[in-house]
């Protein structure tokens, strides 16, 4: 893990990076587009499509393995899993979709369908996990950010969908089983865990604000353009003007790095001016102060906590200081706030009150989701663009806002309680 000071710019980097990461998270969304073209082309019913959404769905939120890894193997790993997943998942899609392969197995295109989308698990767990770990103060508001561009994600895809693959499934499948995978390679150097800030950072809370205008207002501008789009069939050079602008609001987390790295510049300047007019007394003084530093610092209790708090949970902290002090602890069991174990997370009511929660809502959204193509064919609206757009934006509202809320409350309870 690599060792790094509050308001460096790695963690600023892999947030960055982790936005785009979670724009390809959201693959699974994309089946509105292109599941009325598996249902015509391959001659699927009404019912044999509601099962692949079920597979879509299943793929989608099986976490569980990803949670595991993710503490196990470095988010690398975890991104290269979540690209092969693709790959393999969407690539076979196509094979069926393009009729470049006769006759696959229904149940193939399932278990295709779920590899596929359980990319997404894969991909949102590495981003997430890291990004919260990398910013310890502010885990509800990278929470809310990372999740609203995932939310968004959609309403990207759309604007992908009909800009540059002219609406066809075929081509938006090749671009899921080929672009998530590079574009996975590139940033994977990006994502990583670095040692969170001792202290709060006062830029920080500036910072996140941007990120979350700079998200807000891509949200407005996609759902927008798409919504001109539909009206007023704008031509091909017009349409790709509006592609390259999203893409450079997608880049917009990185401008926080950039000015973080121009004002090392500026500051880095006084001070080599001040060390070359350092005085040889000053500079003998100083290694006078080196040689005189011992070799053995006090190795009492209270330093060596203080040298492990940053990578070590407190917990974990206090069995290896009873165990080096020859005394005995009972390892205590986490509280609330605190990280919990799977096995410790199951026998508490929040955890299964938050499952219940998450059931319900998101189950009643993704049902919606799964058979949004089908909804607009029955109203009249052969283009389903325009209606996951509006999935996407409304989504993209939720989660942004749930992030924000949360982080506001504990902020909140925090100064409650120390005051």
């Amino acid at each position: 893990m690599a060792n790094l000071k509050a308001g460096t710019r790695p963690p600023w980097v892999g947030l960055g990076a982790a936005v785009w990461v979670q724009i390809a998270s959201g693959n699974a969304y994309n089946f509105p587009l292109y599941s009325h073209s598996l249902k015509s082309v391959l001659g699927f019913n009404q019912h044999q499509l509601t099962m692949l959404g079920v597979a879509n769905d299943f793929g989608e939120n099986v976490g569980l393995i990803p949670g595991i890894a993710c503490n196990k193997f470095p988010p690398w790993v975890i991104l290269l899993i979540g690209a092969l997943s693709c790959f393999f998942g969407y690539g076979v899609l196509w094979l069926a979709l393009s009729s470049k392969v006769q006759s696959l197995p229904y149940w193939l295109l399932c278990v295709a369908l779920c590899v596929a989308t359980n990319s997404s698990a894969w991909l949102s767990t590495a981003v997430l996990v890291t990004n919260m770990r990398n910013f310890p103060l502010s885990r509800g508001t990278v929470a809310g950010v990372l999740k609203g561009y995932g939310g968004i994600s959609a309403a990207v895809f759309t604007e992908i969908y009909s800009t540059l693959l002219r609406n066809s499934s075929s081509k938006l499948l090749v671009f899921l089983a080929l672009g998530i995978p590079v574009l996975c390679f590139i940033v994977m150097y990006f994502v990583r865990a670095c040692t969170p800030a001792s202290g709060e950072d006062s830029s920080e809370h500036a910072h996140f604000l941007f990120t979350q205008g700079a998200l807000i207002v891509l949200g407005l501008y996609v759902l927008t353009t798409t919504i001109l789009n539909h009206i007023f069939h704008f031509s091909a050079p017009v349409s790709n003007t509006f592609l390259v602008i999203m893409v450079v609001l997608l880049m917009a987390p990185f401008a926080i790095p950039i000015k973080m790295t121009f004002q090392r510049m500026r500051v880095s300047k006084p001070e080599m001016h001040h060390q070359l007019v350092e005085t040889p007394d000053s500079v003998i003084q100083e290694d006078n102060a080196e040689k005189t530093e011992p070799l053995l610092k006090s190795s009492s209790s209270t330093t060596i906590l203080g040298s492990f708090r940053e990578n070590v949970e407190a917990s974990e902290v206090a069995m290896l200081l009873a165990e080096g002090e020859g005394a005995v602890k009972k390892k205590r069991r986490p509280k609330r706030g605190e990280d919990f174990r799977f096995t410790e997370a199951l026998i508490k009511a929040d955890f299964w009150l938050l499952f219940f929660v998450y059931f319900v809502g998101v189950g009643s959204g993704v049902t919606v989701l799964n058979n949004l193509a089908q909804i607009g064919i029955s109203q009249g609206v052969h283009d389903t663009t325009i209606l996951l757009s509006l999935f996407s934006f409304c989504n993209f509202v939720g989660r942004l806002g749930g992030g924000i809320v949360s982080e506001h409350f504990v902020r909140l309870l925090h100064s409650f309680l120390l005051g």
